[in-house]
């Protein structure tokens, strides 16, 4: 039955693999499942614990219902959930409603329209074939350079934003930044205080797991990805509990494992407020529309982009077969969001690691589907994964996809400064679609300085157009 519905022999995999592969993806996306609704609710500050647990249902929800399409309709390994940045951004947006006298719950609730209406508007865009023609503007060494600049993005979270701690003050510290970038080891100590202990178990786990999956890999084991994350779990809690003292399964203690549906069917579940959208006004949503669509289009093209090359699915023009069935499947997740009750679904560039545990199908996305669909249950063991293991994971497949760098003409400007303002965008900027623009932007100009004005497509001129307005003047 899965030969049949997923094609695994041509693609070279089996059943076992593709597990592994979904699980490997899993457990580095895990993070977003207390993480989303951590701050589109500001940790509760906001909306309170009864919005917290509608839009902890609809992540999980919504996540899943869209890699099951992912799998299904596309037949491809691509991780989906609510974007990173792009819920910060309706987060700060319902935020700054709130002082114009709209509660937060109502300006949430305002929100969701628009999310609704920018899923509405990619799946119409899909069906009419825009976006996939979107992907053809970008130009070839752009679009190989999509997958170095995401593993450069990997490596950032990796090293940067995943693993962060706070010490008893309330002040947060990242590994790279304050521990590797201290002047000394004494020195980071008197900063952190109390969390330089923790700082130091992290770190060390984070690169034990590391160098177990460099050396798993090296001997070539399917799972080494998954089993590297395993090993790294099991040091951080053992060190937690012999070292620091602390109980890596406190989460446990005050876990509930009953999903509160009465909350989401109450305060997120197709509860679109009308007349708090009406106070932001027309321009204002207006403009908050096109911001998102530009964003999420970008980076759902260059997440598909850059897995798809990770895992050999390009074809020899460097296009991925049924990319508009994939985008559709993300088309379909947002819609499923706003239903339900969160920010933009998109695809996750975590899907590289699933790539590399050796996912080449829709069986993938199918089995990490039902793992953020299973959390719906059984929340507090995806709460106890350890930060330092999925940096270990993110490290690697960073490492990996800068390989692509290898088919970039690096003597030719109009691909060395595109390519390399991507490298340095993603990171950066935190946003796979600015980045792009940004790249974009600089290979009409360079091109136009060259005198081949005519080497250009007019979508690429438009599209580059679009993002000056948005970078420069109005989104």
């Amino acid at each position: 039955m899965m030969e049949k519905l997923f094609k695994l022999s041509k693609y070279g995999t089996n059943v076992r693999t593709e597990i592994i592969a979904g699980l490997t993806t899993f457990m580095t996306m895990a993070y977003i499942i207390a993480l989303n609704p951590n701050i589109l609710t500001f940790y509760t500050e906001q909306g309170g614990q009864e919005l917290w647990n509608a839009v902890f249902l609809a992540t999980c929800l919504a996540s899943g219902i869209a890699m099951i399409c992912m799998a299904f309709i596309a037949n491809k390994p691509i991780g989906l959930a609510p974007g990173m940045g792009l819920n910060a951004f309706y987060a700060a947006t319902v935020l700054g409603l709130t002082s114009a006298g709209v509660s937060y719950v109502a300006g949430f609730q305002a929100m969701l329209l628009i999310i609704l209406a920018e899923g509405i508007i990619f799946l119409v865009l899909t069906l009419c074939n825009v976006r996939e023609a979107i992907v053809h503007a970008i130009p070839r060494a752009i679009r190989h350079g999509i997958a170095p600049g995401i593993g450069m993005l990997l490596l950032n979270i990796g090293f940067g934003s995943n693993i962060y701690l706070a010490n008893s003050e309330g002040a947060q510290f990242f590994i790279m930044k304050d521990f590797f970038g201290a002047l000394t080891g004494i020195s980071a100590s008197m900063t952190m205080g109390d969390a330089y202990p923790k700082t130091v178990l992290s770190v060390a786990t984070m690169l034990i797991g590391l160098f177990v999956i460099i050396f798993l890999a090296r001997k070539k084991v399917t799972a080494s990805v998954i089993l590297g994350m395993f090993v790294a779990s099991v040091i951080y809690w053992i060190g937690d509990f012999v070292i620091l003292q602390e109980n890596p399964f406190a989460a446990f203690s005050d876990a509930s494992w009953i999903p509160a549906f009465g909350d989401m069917a109450n305060l997120t579940f197709c509860k679109f407020n009308f007349e708090a959208l009406a106070q932001i006004g027309w321009l204002t949503v207006i403009t908050l529309l096109i911001t998102f669509v530009m964003i999420d289009m970008f980076d759902t093209i260059g997440v598909l982009i850059g897995t798809a090359e990770r895992a050999n699915l390009l074809d020899e023009n460097g296009d991925m077969p049924q990319m508009k069935e994939a985008m559709l499947c993300d088309s379909i997740g947002t819609i499923a969001g706003a239903l339900t009750g969160t920010s933009t679904v998109t695809s996750y560039a975590e899907s590289t690691s699933g790539a590399e545990a050796g996912g080449r199908t829709g069986l993938t996305a199918l089995t990490c589907g039902i793992m953020f669909l299973a959390c719906l249950f059984i929340a507090p063991i995806a709460r106890v994964i350890p930060a330092p293991a999925t940096s270990a994971a993110l490290i690697y497949v960073g490492v990996l996809m800068l390989g692509g760098l290898k088919t970039i003409h690096w003597d030719h400007m109009e691909e060395s400064v595109p390519v390399a303002i991507l490298l340095i965008g993603m990171p950066v900027s935190g946003s796979i679609g600015n980045a792009i623009g940004l790249a974009l932007i600089s290979y009409t100009v360079i091109m136009l300085c060259k005198g081949k004005p005519k080497d250009i497509s007019i979508l690429t001129y438009v599209i580059s157009a679009i993002f000056l307005l948005k970078f420069f003047i109005a989104f």
